[in-house]
């Protein structure tokens, strides 16, 4: 992989919180911090959808530290931030099928969770700063192409409207209390460490594990749909470019992704490149909330961030690939 800083700043001098932090995105956000010198990464995680398996090549590093917690408990969030700098905020429920089966879970994770975590901030002495998980399905119904921050339409799907409501909630705090918060629009992001098990996995690694056990996987829909997919490092620069972007950057939300529009068909084809197979994917019946279309403009995050995604969607799915047949 390549080597790349997303800071100029020495981040010894700081610790740093990353909520989710078993989970794939938020993993990898610890290994860079941890790799990069910083005083202390504490994760806290309830294992509900993350792994320790994720975690397990920092437990030896004195400078790391698992608080195995729920984020829907408050004082859970106070104690997590004592002496922190720095959060990123990862952990939600993720998954628009799951929101639809079970609305009221997301709510109180996604929604509640998130509250709490606002609250905890606006209480500690230390933070600085909040970096959080925002999300494409904020854009709901909307059918412009590229996705423009302040152009929303109504959302699609219970998920959504938990991570439309992070936002509100995240202006409102900052306007009442001041309390300091970035959110990234994440665009399907993708990586090492992303599970393809459970009933809620995401495409790409499911993908992936089709082609692992030479079988058909199954599109839904006629696979022409398109994804705006986001490499995990492209992410993790997001997350870093947060903490420490210029006073403007504060209390805005920002597109996170790469700037292009890849099909589910097109992104099968790379993969039988990638895996040297041929096998053909099969189709279902389309998902229920799907966004049809997705594709994100992304200068509003260069211009106040210096956000410049380096990997690309070959480039990404290539290490991903490969990390995949490793485990």
């Amino acid at each position: 992989m390549k080597e790349n800083i997303y800071h100029n700043n020495d981040l010894s001098s700081f610790s740093f919180l990353v909520t989710g932090g078993a989970g794939f995105i938020g993993s990898n956000l610890v290994a860079y911090l941890l790799e990069n010198n910083a005083k202390k990464v504490r994760v806290l995680d309830n294992l509900s959808t993350g792994s320790l398996d994720n975690l397990a090549e920092f437990n030896d590093d004195s400078r790391f530290e698992f608080l195995e917690g729920d984020i829907r408990d408050l004082q859970t969030c106070k104690d997590a931030m004592d002496g922190i700098d720095y959060v990123s905020h990862q952990a939600a429920l993720g998954s628009v099928p799951r929101s639809i089966n079970d609305p009221v879970t997301s709510n109180e994770v996604n929604v509640s969770g998130f509250l709490n975590m606002l609250v905890a901030q606006n209480e500690s002495k230390t933070v600085k700063r909040l970096a959080y998980a925002a999300s494409s399905s904020t854009y709901g119904d909307s059918k412009s192409l590229p996705k423009i921050e302040d152009n929303i339409g109504k959302p699609l799907s219970p998920y959504a409207v938990t991570k439309l409501v992070n936002e509100l909630y995240a202006d409102v705090f900052y306007k009442t209390y001041g309390t300091p918060t970035i959110g990234l629009r994440y665009f399907n992001v993708f990586g090492p460490k992303q599970s393809p098990t459970g009933a809620y996995a995401a495409v790409i690694p499911l993908f992936m594990q089709a082609l692992k056990d030479g079988k058909s996987p199954t599109m839904h829909g006629d696979g022409e749909q398109t994804r705006d997919f986001t490499f995990v490092q492209n992410a993790v620069q997001a997350n870093v470019r947060a903490f420490f972007a210029e006073d403007k950057a504060v209390n805005e939300v920002f597109n996170i992704a790469f700037g292009e529009r890849t099909s589910l068909n097109q992104l099968w084809d790379k993969l039988k490149s990638i895996s040297e197979k041929e096998i053909e994917a099969t189709y279902g019946p389309p998902r229920r909330g799907d966004v049809r279309d997705s594709l994100a403009n992304i200068e509003k995050a260069n211009n106040l961030m210096n956000y410049k995604p380096l990997y690309s969607v070959s480039e990404g799915l290539k290490i991903t690939w490969e990390a995949f047949m490793k485990q």
